[in-house]
């Protein structure tokens, strides 16, 4: 039997915020990660569309952005990898203080357009016919209407890669296959410390 073409898509925040935030494994090689969970046999990884936004520094850390910039520099000298930015949106809001004496006004910094632009892709990849085969990396419950679009509608195959630790109910009953990613198999899925590009050679950031 042929191996199934594979589109690979990535939710870049929850991906972050459930696996390798607070770990030294941020450097993440996201073709091997594909590797070291899709059997070669079955999956031709044919793409791997990586969603994500230009991230706001905050006040105490002005490198943030930087460090996101070579990681994505890193990811762009991977023909099979492409990367689809959304963007934040800041905006004040007022909030309860915890004494309940109150309100206090803030700054509420939310991404935008990952999700919307998750669904979007996969969808018009499998009315393109691009693949036989749609793996999401995410936990986010709200991508459940275009998996059940893609598995029910179109006739595509969908599997999950989560990267919490509780399963989406909602994403799971469309899954062919469902996996649970783990920090020791990410950390040896690793990018090299040095990468070279068009622009010349450049380093893994040392906070990462």
């Amino acid at each position: 039997m042929k191996p199934l073409r594979t589109y690979v898509y990535i939710d870049g925040f929850n991906l972050y915020y459930g696996q390798v935030r607070g770990t030294p494994h941020k450097w993440l090689d996201l073709q091997a990660m594909c590797n070291a969970y899709l059997d070669p046999t079955k999956n031709s990884v044919l793409k791997i569309k990586y969603f994500t936004a230009h991230v706001v520094p905050r006040r105490g850390d002005p490198g943030q952005g930087t460090r996101q910039q070579t990681f994505l520099r890193a990811l762009a000298t991977f023909s099979s990898i492409e990367i689809i930015l959304g963007h934040f949106l800041s905006h004040e809001v007022s909030m309860p203080l915890a004494d309940g004496s109150g309100y206090a006004r803030v700054i509420r910094t939310e991404e935008k357009k990952s999700d919307v632009n998750i669904a979007v892709h996969m969808l018009h990849d499998a009315f393109q016919n691009q693949y036989d085969l749609a793996v999401l990396v995410s936990n986010d419950s709200d991508l459940s209407e275009a998996l059940r679009i893609v598995s029910t509608d179109l006739g595509k195959k969908v599997a999950i890669l989560n990267p919490h630790k509780n399963p989406s109910r909602e994403l799971k009953k469309y899954a062919l296959f469902y996996k649970q990613l783990r920090i020791s198999v990410l950390a040896k899925c690793q990018l090299p410390q040095t990468m070279r590009d068009s622009n010349g050679e450049f380093h893994k950031p040392p906070r990462w």
